[in-house]
């Protein structure tokens, strides 16, 4: 398999933010170092949300029922 080398610039604050260990890295390891910032970011828009509508202090249960309740709902209209 012929590989080819991509070259790009990142800040030194964008380095340290990714959690990049070294200045050579793979495709691979790259995608997954970006994945894991996303899911990140997407976790803390969730909690975010969780305590904008009260949903932060809620048990599993509770949740669970307003899904069940909430899908009742659209299922009989």
């Amino acid at each position: 398999m012929i590989m080819k080398t991509l070259n790009v610039s990142i800040s030194e604050v964008e380095f340290n933010k990714f959690g990049i260990g070294k200045e050579n890295i793979t495709f691979t390891e790259l995608v997954e170092l970006i994945s894991r910032e996303i899911m990140r970011q997407n976790l803390h828009k969730c909690v975010e949300l969780a305590e904008k509508y009260g949903l932060s202090s809620m048990t599993m249960d509770e949740i669970s029922e307003e899904v069940k309740a909430v899908r009742n709902a659209k299922n009989s209209h």
